[in-house]
């Protein structure tokens, strides 16, 4: 049984990660940003600088916190949000002001077993795997790391 499963514990980030990036500007409006993650049927995504470096990263839990602190029309307007529908230009928060600005990020050789640790202690689903700049060249889910599980127990 160990024998079986350190092949499984061996696998690195750029093996598991998702290759495919959305990236949102920090500069983004919020309703933009919903539109982008909707579009792209993911719940969360980095947020870059002008030079395209990982500065956070926003998911609906982001939407949520922001809609339960909102007041009178700025609590409404949130709530659209999460119907992903496209707000007015009166709606002009920007994504730095809504994003986690501390970002799990791992280089890709990172292990699976460090990037699980990493998600359960902070409490995420997603950690973003960075080359040396801090540009986001792949994320890698709990679905990933479930999968992961997955194809190593249908070898054992």
């Amino acid at each position: 049984m160990i024998t079986t499963i350190q092949p499984f514990l061996t696998r690195k980030a750029a093996e598991l990660m998702s290759h495919t990036v959305v990236l949102v500007p920090r500069e983004m409006t919020v309703p933009g940003a919903a539109h982008l993650l909707a579009q792209a049927r993911v719940s969360g995504a980095p947020v870059v600088d002008e030079s395209g470096r990982c500065i956070g990263v926003i998911s609906t839990t982001d939407f949520l916190r922001y809609a339960e602190q909102g007041k009178g029309s700025a609590r409404a307007k949130t709530a659209s949000v999460f119907s992903w529908q496209i707000m007015d230009e009166e709606f002009d928060e920007r994504v730095e002001d809504l994003m986690n600005t501390d970002p799990v990020c791992v280089d890709p050789s990172a292990s699976i077993g460090d990037i699980a640790r990493m998600m359960i202690n902070a409490h995420i689903h997603r950690v973003i795997v960075v080359d040396e700049n801090q540009r986001p060249v792949g994320i890698v889910s709990s679905t990933d790391i479930l999968a992961a599980v997955a194809q190593a127990d249908a070898h054992l």
